[in-house]
């Protein structure tokens, strides 16, 4: 039996949807023209009246609006209601060591929470469920965002927040938990510290993790799937949009239910920002229908994906997006060669012999840039047979080149040498000149 939290908003039909979103974009206009920030800018662009917005096909008419433009209008720029009706502020900062600002009124709360309550339901997450929040908690929206969609459903909630590892796996036994919500590299982080204390996997009763907050790949979803022996569901969001519950896999894992009740979706060409169709890789964008506080129109998120073509098994009638790629800022240029840093996550997370942690060193080697891919491997492997690890290192550095097309360095480690990161992972290292970079 398929659950749904709201079955007719979940598999409304597509007129119906285009209906509602064209009537909550022009009450979204009419908001944002209450913000100094898109008074002029929409005014610039003909906009004076959400009248001027007559179908959905008048979206081109509205620029985009980049990070920069967030940090532009810090602190109040975006803000399209009284102070006295804010109930919630949340940051996040950049390079630029300027925040970007999102506020939020108790509608605007309630609507994210019902959007984090469909989306861990569509997973089959129910009232019987223990859901561990092993994300941070403040000014971070991972752990806020999912806690109170998991206390709507009727979960019981263990707001432990992250890092303190012993701790975490303490409270999994004692309360049997069923469901974590963590980051990928803190997962497979868990398991090897499960290794370490000799935690049997059936001592435990989990069965679910919602894992996001970092990109990152199949084989990596696998890969925690396997050693923990549950079901790891990918997840997006960003802080600009909320947090989480902007998108979110069903039980079929075949992409992330886009909740366009709530977002208007575009996928662009990110270098002549066209439109692109369904199917084709490019930056999403996304467009905020039901946020009082900070309206925010056609966001570049720099994200990359593509939009699933067709429908989906559980019924559910909002489009799918592919995982995240990478970001557009994200993208090494190694002597002069695109790649991302998932490319390599890809290659090394699907060989056996490779344990749970890894990283990417960028250095220049003269005129020269030096990859250099640093990954951890079980230590069953450190037998004295030198030969068995050198043809292990030739297969890792073979698959590398055939998949990016540049002959790196492989350096093989044993389990607990590298960096270990509770929150984010920050897998790539650039110690090139003029670059300083930590993704």
């Amino acid at each position: 039996m398929l659950n749904y939290w709201n079955k007719e908003i979940e598999t409304i039909g597509e007129d119906s949807l285009a209906a509602l979103q064209l009537k909550l974009l022009k009450e979204t206009i009419k908001r944002a023209l209450e913000t100094s920030f898109y008074k002029v800018r929409l005014e610039k662009a003909g906009i004076t009246s959400c009248d001027d917005i007559r179908s959905l096909g008048d979206l081109n008419k509205i620029p985009f609006t980049t990070k920069d433009d967030l940090r532009e209008a810090y602190p109040r720029g975006l803000l399209s209601v009284p102070s006295k009706d804010v109930v919630r502020i949340h940051t996040s900062s950049g390079t630029t060591g300027t925040p970007t600002v999102i506020y939020h009124t108790k509608e605007d709360i309630d609507n994210w929470t019902e959007l984090v309550a469909r989306s861990i339901v569509a997973t089959g997450v129910t009232d019987e469920d223990v859901f561990q929040n092993m994300m941070s908690y403040g000014l971070f929206t991972g752990g806020l965002g999912l806690h109170y969609g998991a206390e709507r459903v009727g979960a019981t909630v263990i707001p432990i927040g992250g890092g303190n590892t012993k701790r975490q796996i303490q409270l999994m036994r004692d309360f049997k938990t069923t469901v974590i919500h963590i980051t990928p590299s803190y997962a497979l982080h868990i398991y090897s510290v499960f290794r370490k204390q000799g935690v049997e996997l059936l001592d435990l009763n989990l069965k679910k993790a919602f894992i996001g907050a970092e990109p990152h790949s199949e084989n990596t979803r696998r890969k925690i799937e396997e050693l923990l022996n549950i079901d790891a569901y990918n997840s997006y969001g960003l802080s600009e949009m909320n947090g989480p519950g902007v998108g979110f896999e069903c039980i079929h894992k075949c992409g992330m239910h886009i909740w366009e009740d709530s977002y208007i979706m575009e996928i662009i060409n990110p270098v002549n920002q066209e439109v692109l169709d369904d199917g084709e890789e490019g930056e999403i964008v996304f467009t905020t229908l039901r946020r009082n506080a900070t309206p925010i129109l056609r966001y570049r998120t720099r994200d990359l994906a593509f939009i699933h073509e067709g429908g989906c098994n559980c019924g559910r009638t909002h489009r799918r997006i592919s995982r995240i790629k990478g970001r557009t800022d994200d993208m090494l240029i190694v002597n002069g060669v695109n790649m991302f840093p998932s490319q390599i996550e890809e290659v090394v997370m699907q060989i056996p012999e490779v344990g749970t942690n890894y990283q990417i060193q960028l250095e220049k080697d003269g005129a020269l840039d030096k990859l250099t891919v640093k990954v951890e491997i079980y230590s069953k492997m450190f037998t004295g047979d030198i030969h068995e690890l050198d043809l292990l290192k030739a297969k890792i550095k073979e698959d590398l080149r055939a998949s990016i097309v540049i002959h790196p360095i492989v350096e093989l480690h044993e389990p607990g040498s590298l960096p270990v990161f509770e929150g984010k992972a920050k897998r790539v290292l650039d110690l090139r000149p003029n670059s300083y970079k930590e993704v």
